[in-house]
């Protein structure tokens, strides 16, 4: 059912600092910020060869991220996202088989302009699962 890995999404508490740190360090691609206001994040992608980490950013009251970096000071891996060719097929089986669909189990879009759903961290080994259809 899923595809290859979309990306890795790391939460962070200084985006702009993060960014140079995978730029200037690193030597890599990275995208210029985006607000998902949705999702109560502002995302920065760091581009790979065979993959992407997805740098996450609290934006608004409520973000997901800030309550993770209250727990988590310095930050650190959020979730995984991996490709789906049928959100809605995928969901469905998931479901049939016991996973928990955060939310209301509806897709929403997602940093790539794509449907995603998430998957409840304690049906998965204690990671958030992100699916995306492609």
């Amino acid at each position: 059912m899923i595809g290859r890995l979309n990306h890795v999404a790391i939460a962070v508490k200084d985006l702009a600092s993060a960014s140079r740190l995978y730029r200037d360090t690193l030597g890599a691609k990275v995208s210029a910020p985006l607000d998902q206001p949705d999702h109560g994040v502002t995302v920065v992608f760091v581009e790979l060869p065979n993959t992407k980490i997805e740098l996450l950013h609290p934006l608004g009251e409520g973000s997901p991220i800030a309550k993770f970096l209250e727990r988590n000071a310095d930050g650190g891996m959020h979730h995984v996202c991996y490709e789906v060719e049928d959100i809605l097929a995928a969901r469905d089986k998931l479901k049939a088989d016991g996973a928990r669909v955060l939310g209301d189990g509806n897709p929403k879009i997602g940093a790539h302009g794509k449907p995603v759903l998430f998957l409840h961290p304690k049906d998965f080994s204690g990671t958030l699962i992100e699916l995306e259809q492609v």
